[in-house]
């Protein structure tokens, strides 16, 4: 095993809101100015050091791809469970996409391992400031509504893409650390996540929610 976590990330938002181009930037620095809309579930996978005060941890990121038109909706909510961190992405240029915002949520507190996911929020599309219909404020309104951490985002350029990625990653890693630390505690169930295997998700929906 050359990793200690096995962490699956999923990036949800309106088809077209460019989560295919976000997730391609992260992991590979390219962008495609195609649209290819994702039909059901893909994914892309990165392998980084989380370093966290004096230790360092090796992490195999999955970063999970849905679909985001409704006819696939009922496939990509089973993903739903299996993962530990989500990636909301809507479209500064489309009031649609932002509206569908809590919808997603909605979603997410339906299906998701707990009814308190780690989500951050992203504004993609940051770049096309001329055609920006969703104001900063606006989006950072309903960010502090949900208590998300709010980025603006531009799979274009690049910007804020591996901060959005770091700040849910780092979220994620606390809950779990807290949950292992929990299950220390005298008269505590001892269930630990496992280290470096394909059961860290499952292990993680079963034993990390704190909500």
């Amino acid at each position: 095993m050359d990793y200690d976590y096995l962490i699956k990330f999923l990036a949800l938002g309106d088809s077209g809101v460019g989560k295919t181009s976000f997730l391609y930037q992260y992991t590979d620095g390219i962008f495609n100015s195609r649209f290819i809309s994702t039909v059901g579930i893909d994914f892309r996978e990165k392998r980084l050091v989380y370093r966290a005060q004096s230790r360092s941890q090796r992490v195999y990121l999955q970063l999970w791809d849905t679909a985001g038109q409704e006819r696939f909706r009922s496939l990509t909510t089973a993903f739903y469970r299996d993962a530990m961190g989500f990636l909301l992405l809507f479209d500064l240029t489309s009031e649609q996409s932002f509206l569908e915002v809590r919808n997603w949520l909605d979603q997410l507190r339906t299906h998701a391992y707990c009814d308190d996911p780690d989500v951050v929020l992203c504004g993609n599309k940051c770049d096309l400031e001329e055609r920006r219909v969703i104001s900063e404020q606006r989006a950072r309104e309903t960010a502090d509504k949900y208590g998300l951490p709010y980025l603006e985002t531009s799979a274009a350029t690049g910007q804020n893409v591996s901060r959005a990625v770091d700040i849910l990653l780092d979220r994620v890693m606390k809950r779990m650390e807290t949950v292992v630390d929990r299950a220390m505690l005298p008269g505590q169930n001892s269930r630990t996540i496992q280290r470096g295997s394909e059961s860290d998700a499952s292990q993680y929906t079963s034993s990390v929610c704190s909500c």
